[in-house]
């Protein structure tokens, strides 16, 4: 059988291929799924890829597939871990770690102002896959940068560097690492001006140098034999869904709850209103990351938040549930008792990434602000990831979200329609997107059942 696109997930436990025919036709299709365990720990990732393309022939019923073209996302190896250092910790570090965020990063440590020694101890420690260096707006302070750049390169590591600050620095930045034999990516300050965030030019940047580095990662060495297409974070993909979706479709959130995190991605520029009012600019599409909210490598902590003894009121079953807990929940019971903690996760989600309301008094009296990010104009919420795609009560676990603001939230309103990412590809669909724009929206769109 002959298949047109194929787009490998490349997880740390389990590989996924999604199968996609009709591409570049009026009609593109998602014809099966196909998954295997992971192989990093065995050196070689194609082994657990070739798993899972065995397991979608199984699927299709086919004793052979190729193919015309295979893209993928990663989280194998650790996925894409990053250390972000800037100057002052509400702007340019905050500008940076939302760049880091929107590609994927996962961010093992940010430092604002000069770096010491046992600050390099710990990005030694953390061994990062990209360090992002910013500071300073555009012809302001300058020695920040230099200063950690010059720490940074005094370790001897040879970890790509991205340099996303003070413009006046580029040329010396160069210069630096190209004398230490350190690969640096120039790129536009993230914070050029007061109140002006520009992440965008940085998020592209990380998600090259990642696909560029990613195949020196343990057991990513022969991916390329393989994959010919792009590689990009697994997170950053359903931001790439996030974004192409909503410029067709309008303002959305996207809540991806998983087993280790629950994802929170937005694209929206918010209301005129509540943009008259921000005291701090916020990027138009805004991923953060919950580590503590995930349904079942964390899930002690989701039961922590919720309180064991306010879930023995609803589940008197409590103790009994947690001691055989299972990845996949079979029974209704099991179900019944994993949607309780998709709840918690998704509602804890949206305070963490939702701004809000505040009164400042000053001289002239009371002034009313917005600090945050501003969802109040979002016109869909849409659930992906295995809890919000494959829960029978999904849709009303997502419905809940638009009761939830008391006056003073900037949450969606009761006008946002509920969606959800029925065939579980939308991270497949983000990566496809770099290459078939027109296609992922389709599928996307298919996915929703709104086309």
């Amino acid at each position: 059988m002959k298949v047109n696109v194929l787009v490998a997930e490349i997880g740390s436990t389990t590989t996924v291929v999604n199968a996609f025919n009709g591409i570049g036709t009026p009609c593109p299709e998602f014809i099966g799924q196909g998954q295997a365990p992971t192989s990093v720990l065995e050196g070689d990732v194609t082994v657990g890829l070739k798993g899972a393309i065995d397991s979608l022939k199984e699927n299709l019923h086919e004793s052979e597939i190729t193919w015309d073209d295979m893209l993928a996302t990663s989280s194998a190896a650790g996925g894409l871990k990053m250390t972000v250092h800037g100057l002052v910790y509400d702007m340019t570090v905050r500008a940076a770690k939302e760049a880091a965020l929107g590609a994927g990063g996962i961010i093992k440590m940010v430092t604002s102002g000069k770096l010491r020694r046992t600050d390099l101890k710990k990005i030694q420690e953390v061994n990062p896959n990209i360090i992002l260096v910013a500071g300073g707006v555009d012809y302001g302070e300058r020695d920040t940068a230099l200063n950690n750049m010059e720490m940074i390169l005094s370790m001897g590591l040879k970890t790509p560097i991205i340099y996303a600050g003070n413009i006046e620095n580029q040329e010396e930045i160069k210069l630096m690492c190209d004398e230490a034999g350190v690969k640096v990516y120039i790129v536009e300050n993230v914070y050029p001006k007061i109140d002006m965030l520009v992440v965008e030019p940085t998020r592209k940047v990380i998600q090259d140098a990642f696909e560029e580095h990613i195949i020196h990662a343990p057991g990513m060495t022969k991916v390329r034999d393989l994959v010919k297409g792009p590689i990009i974070p697994t997170p950053g993909a359903v931001m790439e869904a996030a974004k192409v979706l909503k410029e067709d479709i309008g303002d959305l959130v996207i809540f991806d709850v998983g087993g280790a995190t629950t994802d929170v991605h937005s694209a929206t520029q918010g209301s005129e209103e509540v943009n008259s009012i921000l005291i701090s600019p916020e990027p138009e599409a805004k991923r953060t990351v919950e580590g503590d909210l995930g349904v079942y490598v964390n899930v002690n902590h989701v039961v922590e938040k919720i309180g064991l003894e306010n879930l023995k009121k609803e589940f008197p079953d409590v103790d009994e549930l947690l001691q055989n807990f299972k990845p996949i929940p079979l029974s209704d019971r099991e179900k019944q008792f994993v949607e309780r903690l998709t709840k918690e996760a998704v509602v804890t989600s949206l305070e963490r990434h939702a701004g809000r309301l505040r009164d400042l008094y000053g001289a002239n009296g009371k002034k009313t602000v917005a600090q945050g990010k501003d969802l109040t104009a979002i016109k869909y919420i849409i659930g992906t990831g295995g809890a919000l795609t494959r829960l029978p009560n999904r849709v009303e676990i997502l419905e809940k979200i638009r009761s939830l603001g008391k006056g003073l939230e900037l949450y969606p309103t009761e006008r946002a329609k509920i969606l959800i990412d029925n065939d579980y590809i939308f991270s497949s669909l983000g990566v496809l997107s770099k290459r078939y724009p027109e296609d992922a929206l389709l599928l996307m769109k298919k996915s929703l059942r709104i086309l």
